[in-house]
């Protein structure tokens, strides 16, 4: 069974660029897909170069920190790029859940470079949080 594959635009990139921590170059990810584009190019064959995007769900499992009553309570110290989108799939997949955080530090980065804070993520996927300790009116709920 094919589904209908969502096309997205493509821009032309410099030759040598950096978008995101990934270096771009002669407009491919790394110097291996640039090969094989050229390869590709010589020998006259039509091709598209990340054109499409095609969802996917993890088959994991996820074992929250704390439960109390129908509360989660996840704490973290160093919130990864990882933790962050198992979160974010753990939500989607199960919206009746009330998962909840609590930081070491709700202000630190997520990466470095980066001006978004653990809270700011929090605030955009509609998590509560808290720092050090679950607030006294969490357990009262």
């Amino acid at each position: 069974m094919f589904m209908k594959l969502r096309r997205v635009q493509v821009t032309q990139r410099k030759s040598s660029t950096t978008f995101k921590n990934i270096k771009f170059v002669n407009n491919y990810r790394s110097g291996l897909e640039a090969q094989v584009a050229e390869q590709l190019d010589k020998t006259g064959i039509k091709y598209e170069y990340e054109t499409i995007r095609l969802p996917y769900k993890l088959d994991a499992k996820y074992i929250p920190d704390f439960i109390i009553g129908d509360l989660i309570v996840e704490c973290k110290g160093r919130f990864t790029s990882e933790d962050r989108r198992k979160m974010r799939l753990v939500k989607e997949q199960h919206p009746d859940l009330d998962i909840r955080f609590v930081f070491s530090r709700s202000s630190s980065k997520i990466n470095k470079g980066s001006k978004t804070t653990y809270a700011d993520w929090c605030h955009k996927y509609g998590f509560p949080f808290a720092d050090k300790l679950i607030p006294e009116i969490w357990l009262g709920e």
